[in-house]
């Protein structure tokens, strides 16, 4: 993994969020689309929720604060950082983790204030991932132990997945 190219694309997926931000009418971010489904509000508040979350799980293996384990990737962890996204299948958020971390119809302002914190913690976050070890992990809860260069990983992952269901939230609006 090329950590130079990971986070400029990281970089990139912020930007395309947050222009993406400004060209949703006010009057559809909180709007539930017409077939069903999150709103532009909700994938907002999960994505940058998870991605400020992830971080911190980057942060604690990079510092090494985190219990030692021999455990690693399972097989959908070991597909996603093999590939570098998600299975070409629907997938839906663990209820543990949706109850632990509920996506909300949050405002336009909020999703600014929540993509300016993002930034930041990439900013203070991804200079630790060089030179951090392979050992310390924490539980991903789909993906198995992930250490911090796979956190960061994961981020830019994420990010693109959920940049794609923008765009199909967009298509089911326009068809209404």
């Amino acid at each position: 993994m090329n950590l130079a190219e990971e986070r400029h694309t990281i970089d990139a997926l912020l930007d395309d969020y947050r222009a993406k931000l400004d060209t949703i009418p006010d009057e559809l971010f909180t709007e539930t689309p017409p077939d069903g489904g999150w709103s532009y509000a909700e994938v907002y508040s999960h994505i940058l929720k998870a991605t400020l979350s992830s971080s911190i799980a980057l942060e604690r293996c990079a510092h090494g604060n985190c219990e030692p384990t021999k455990e690693g990737l399972n097989i959908r962890g070991w597909f996603m950082m093999l590939t570098g996204g998600f299975p070409p299948i629907r997938v839906t958020m663990p209820r543990e983790l949706a109850e632990k971390m509920p996506a909300e119809k949050i405002s336009k302002e909020d999703a600014r204030n929540l993509l300016i914190k993002c930034r930041k913690r990439v900013d203070d976050t991804s200079p630790l991932v060089k030179g951090s070890s392979k050992i310390p992990r924490i539980r991903h809860p789909r993906l198995g132990m992930l250490n911090a260069r796979q956190w960061f990983k994961f981020i830019r992952i994420h990010l693109s997945h959920h940049l794609k269901q923008l765009i199909r939230i967009e298509k089911k609006f326009q068809n209404k």
